[in-house]
């Protein structure tokens, strides 16, 4: 079972601090800073080995007006470090090569320049992909401005962001004489691969925004690292 340290009331500024791993007494500690001692030994971490240097986790969060031709995912109110549960609705988006996000809600299509600035992103278009590189934009607007967008078609559970995200990438598909993706062949795919590594992050968050360290034992066949 893991164990928390002291250390409350934590300010909202650490929202987007690094989180480190140091390995020690056969357990992964995480912190915001790298401790001089052991939190569950007490003994002094420098001199230690490779393994209690402190190593800072990759963040799955993207900044998604940065991220151009892309599948984007978000919480539809608030924001992953900020306070979401894991229960909430998620909301998505594709944005167009300069990082404008096309979505869809019940107002419509909407092409956001802000408000996406931490997401799960999905590139969706490899460098090499010389045609669609020029051609993304054009064939995302074209999409967007059809009927088939329009408010008054909106249903939150059977045809929604998602509907409209997966309806473009069939057509970018389509277009290219590739078999297209049913909603549960994307997902399992693409998309849950990267919220199961949100949500360790969201987790690690959590706890170190009301504790100093997080202490979790490595599994048996770990312990000797």
């Amino acid at each position: 079972m893991a164990r928390r340290g002291g250390g409350a009331g934590r300010s909202a500024a650490m929202a987007e601090a690094a989180i480190l791993r140091v390995r020690h007494c056969r357990a992964d500690i995480f912190c915001r800073r790298p401790p001089a001692r052991c939190p569950a030994c007490g003994r002094p971490l420098r001199g230690a080995g490779l393994p209690a240097a402190p190593l800072r986790l990759p963040s799955p969060f993207r900044h998604g007006h940065r991220q151009p031709r892309a599948f984007l995912l978000r919480p539809t109110a608030g924001t992953f470090l900020g306070g979401y549960d894991g229960k909430s609705d998620l909301h998505v988006g594709i944005t167009n090569s300069h990082g404008v996000v096309y979505n869809y809600n019940e107002e419509g299509i909407h092409r956001a320049e802000t408000g996406w600035e931490q997401c799960i992103s999905i590139p969706l278009v490899q460098p090499d992909m010389f045609g669609l590189l020029q051609d993304w934009d054009k064939l995302l607007e074209e999409f967007s401005v059809g009927e088939a967008w329009l408010p008054h078609r909106y249903e939150e559970h059977d045809y929604n962001c998602y509907t409209y995200a997966l309806a473009f990438i069939n057509s970018v598909l389509a277009a290219q004489g590739k078999q297209q993706m049913s909603k549960s062949e994307f997902t399992e795919k693409f998309v849950i691969p990267q919220t199961k590594k949100a949500s360790k992050y969201i987790t690690l968050h959590q706890e170190l925004t009301a504790n100093e360290f997080y202490v979790v034992p490595l599994p048996d066949q770990e312990k000797r690292c």
